[in-house]
């Protein structure tokens, strides 16, 4: 005979339901996070053994150093973004180390995958359960090559972020996005949809650094919406025009990667002081 157990009553269920805290989206959550901390830096974790350049070769060797980068930025760093490249390289065992690092970072900062998904429908469904769900990520990178398809399975909840690729700071972005249709440039197409899209409150876009005299145009395209904006540092973007405009009628978050995390000769020191200079940089400019 087993044990009894006893239910719950309906109208109390009620009640906790009434007084459960509403939830606040990703774009609410990035916006109080950054008045907090008074940061707009993005620590991107591109971690590899090549940069390096002392010969490292194991894993642990790799975990040593992006825990000392986690630990040199903390109280700097308001958003860290692992680039999932880096680690799915390594097979199961970088998996390990990408749990490891999400649990260095912990509740510090939040936290974006970079994986830059772009497939549809039930796939997407899956590379959603695993980012949000299984690693714990804020917020995602998302291709939009395929439409709105490509796009609504991440904005369910609406907790969790999305960016959307806009335009990108990679040399040859402009082979596709600088396309135009019916007298509009792709990455101006991206920006309308992603903004009509935004009915959860957390779309965002990703807008290289590289590209900043076209950020003010993007950011009337897309008031309101929050800006991941990478090509900072060792790809040469103008921080000050990108964080002038990305912060217009928004917020944006400057996604600093090679310059800080293989600063100087990779001590702590070098690390943190980089970190603490592209931090008053972007301070001095509000």
């Amino acid at each position: 005979m087993g044990e009894k157990t006893s239910a719950i009553p309906a109208f109390w269920l009620a009640v906790t339901e009434v007084n459960s805290p509403p939830v606040k989206s990703f774009n609410a959550r990035l916006s109080e996070h950054i008045s907090a901390t008074g940061s707009h830096l993005c620590v991107g974790l591109d971690i590899n053994p090549e940069a390096l350049q002392m010969n490292y070769s194991t894993l642990d060797d790799l975990k040593a150093h992006t825990r000392k980068v986690i630990k040199a930025t903390a109280g700097l760093a308001a958003v860290y973004k692992p680039n999932l490249a880096f680690f799915e390289r390594w097979g199961s065992a970088g998996i390990e180390w990408l749990e490891e690092t999400m649990e260095w970072i912990g509740d510090s900062a939040l936290t974006i995958g970079d994986a830059k998904r772009g497939d549809i429908g039930n796939t997407a469904r899956q590379y959603a359960a695993s980012l949000f769900e299984y690693f714990g990520f804020d917020a995602v990178t998302v291709n939009p090559y395929m439409g709105r398809d490509a796009i609504e399975p991440f904005t369910q909840a609406s907790e969790k972020g999305v960016f959307v690729l806009c335009r990108t700071s990679n040399a040859s972005a402009g082979d596709i996005q600088d396309n135009e249709i019916n007298g509009e440039r792709i990455f101006e197409s991206v920006a309308r949809l992603v903004s009509k899209l935004n009915s959860n409150d957390n779309l965002g876009l990703v807008v290289g650094g590289t590209s900043a005299a076209e950020i003010a145009g993007i950011r009337e395209l897309a008031p309101g919406l929050p800006f991941l904006i990478p090509g900072i540092g060792a790809q040469g973007g103008d921080l000050e025009t990108s964080f002038r405009s990305g912060n217009t009628n928004g917020i944006a978050v400057i996604n600093v990667s090679r310059s800080i995390i293989f600063a100087g000769n990779q001590g702590s020191k070098d690390i943190r002081a980089e970190a603490q200079r592209y931090v008053k940089i972007m301070q001095d400019l509000k």
